[in-house]
């Protein structure tokens, strides 16, 4: 059975899916429980962690993958796991792109 996917609403709350699965699976930039964005480390922690998630999820869609095609998978269940991290990098590529572009927008402002 595909889970469902958790709302917008707890991506960075540190709680709940969100805190252990990856985009697909309701996660994205979670952050630690009792840690904000003004904390010491807590954006480079969050970003961190979603890019482990990230990797996490496409290690495990190419291994179900590899079994699908020994023979020993189920291919509806690679084919899921291939959808999901292929939008997990599209959402993390968005992200980042609007990071870049809010970054530099930024440091364009007149003083």
């Amino acid at each position: 059975m595909i889970p469902p996917i958790s709302p917008l609403s707890t991506i960075g709350s540190g709680t709940g899916a969100a805190a252990t699965s990856p985009v697909g699976g309701g996660g994205g930039l979670s952050s630690s429980p009792g840690s904000s964005g003004g904390s010491s480390g807590g954006f480079s922690n969050s970003v961190t962690n979603a890019i482990d998630q990230l990797q996490q999820v496409q290690n495990s869609a190419s291994s179900s993958a590899a079994l699908a095609a020994a023979g020993q998978g189920n291919l509806a269940d690679a084919m899921i796991a291939a959808t999901q991290a292929s939008v997990d990098t599209q959402v993390t590529t968005a992200v980042a792109n609007k990071a870049i572009a809010a970054f530099t927008q930024v440091m364009n402002m007149q003083v």
